[in-house]
């Protein structure tokens, strides 16, 4: 069996390692001409480095990350809404990284070129169509001034092309352009001092007004990490964005400040922190309704070609590593590949399809909007305001859905 994978991203470049695994040859198509580091800090939860460990990657990733070890869910004011343990102090048997996406998508990157070889990877590869027939599926590549440049041929394709899927539009030509729901995202890092455990993440404000701060590497000095920031802000009521998303776009500090002045954050001095770093992106936050389906014949979707979602708990790129195990898993089970891809479909768009829409609703971060919603101007006691059994229904409840509830170690372990 060989199969065709059009996107380099983390979902691609984890798909591969994962059909390597099984012995499925690949080869992977990505339209830049080269594989870059883009992006700034992400979270990758237990479940999905679980994944990434089982492939022999856990000490790689250890290299340039940080164990995330509490929780902070404060209001805009500052105060406590809801604190937990993650990762390893969660009780997984695996760490929760805060990490540079860039160079989470580099360790998986050098792997595949370790694994599958250079020539497995082709740059500056466009998809133009692809043709499928009871053999197999047939792509057509082209480069970036419009030239053909080569036909694959292969048992099955796979889009892990992005919410921009070039696959996902062939197979659902009248979908239209993603949902804006009017939130924009800026986001940097910078070095600068540690604050609470140093591999602390706050989340402070609501869903239509929030600010979020983590550790993604280590610093310049023992005192000091590389520090992720975003704010997130509704500027608009949806429809169109703005600007397309795109990771590498920067964004204007007269645009941002003025919104930065909303939020309090105890632990850490968020205006400087965000006057201090010389460059920052903003990003549209947008998402796509989900699909009745993923699989056509031989060909598939697979991450944010899939179900791409709101940056709401943590769930982006580990959604699409999840997706990855299921799909190679069906692969090498099933007798004919129409049969794995319909297998691989039925287990995960329901559970991602669900992800989509709680995100829509703020997903665990809900808690924060519950309470200010009922106490918009701070409170004396978090217990008038929301009990603790209501609010661990809310963020317990979102954990369950994605699959990383919190489990007594010797329970993983076992």
């Amino acid at each position: 069996m060989k199969a065709i994978i059009v996107g380099g991203g983390i979902g691609g470049l984890t798909t591969a390692l994962m059909l390597r695994a099984r012995g499925i040859d690949c080869e992977l198509f990505e339209q830049s001409d080269i594989i870059r580091e883009l992006g700034v800090g992400i979270n990758t939860l237990p479940h999905a480095i679980r994944e990434l460990a089982g492939l022999g990657l856990l000490q790689k990733l250890d290299d340039v990350a940080i164990r995330t070890d509490v929780l902070y869910y404060l209001n805009r004011h500052g105060q406590e809404v809801w604190k937990e343990s993650r990762g390893i102090d969660a009780g997984h048997d695996v760490p929760q990284f805060s990490i540079h996406r860039g160079r989470l998508q580099s360790v998986i990157h050098r792997a595949v070129e370790e694994r599958l070889g250079k020539d497995a990877i082709h740059t500056g590869c466009r998809l133009g169509a692809f043709t499928q027939d009871e053999g197999g599926v047939s792509a057509h590549f082209f480069d970036r001034a419009g030239s053909h440049t080569q036909t694959v041929r292969g048992d099955i394709l796979i889009g892990a092309d992005g919410i921009y899927s070039k696959v996902r539009e062939t197979l659902f030509p009248d979908e239209g352009p993603p949902c804006w729901n009017g939130l924009m995202l800026w986001r940097g890092a910078r070095d600068w001092p540690l604050f609470l455990t140093g591999r602390s993440m706050i989340v402070a404000g609501g869903l239509n007004a929030k600010v979020v701060v983590y550790p993604i590497a280590e610093g310049s000095s023992p005192a000091n990490r590389l520090t992720n920031w975003a704010v997130l802000v509704k500027i608009g009521d949806g429809g169109a964005p703005p600007r397309r998303e795109d990771w590498s776009r920067l964004g204007k500090r007269e645009e941002l400040m003025p919104h930065v002045a909303r939020f309090s954050v105890p632990y850490v001095d968020v205006p400087a922190l965000i006057s201090a770093t010389p460059e920052f992106y903003e990003f549209p936050t947008c998402d796509r309704d989900p699909l009745p389906y993923w699989s056509s014949g031989r060909v598939t979707l697979l991450g944010d070609a899939a179900h791409p979602m709101y940056p709401v708990g943590s769930n982006g790129a580990s959604q699409a590593i999840l997706d990855a195990r299921a799909l190679a898993d069906a692969l090498a089970r099933s007798e004919h590949p129409r049969q794995a891809l319909v297998a691989y479909e039925q287990k995960r768009l329901p559970m991602t399809a669900e992800i989509v829409r709680s995100n829509r609703r703020g997903g665990p971060e809900g808690v924060i909007d519950a309470v200010e919603q009922l106490a918009p101007d701070g409170f004396d006691d978090i217990e008038r305001v929301l009990s603790h059994a209501q609010r661990e229904a809310i963020v317990r409840g979102y954990a369950s859905k994605a699959g990383f509830a919190a489990v007594p170690l010797a329970a993983v372990r076992a």
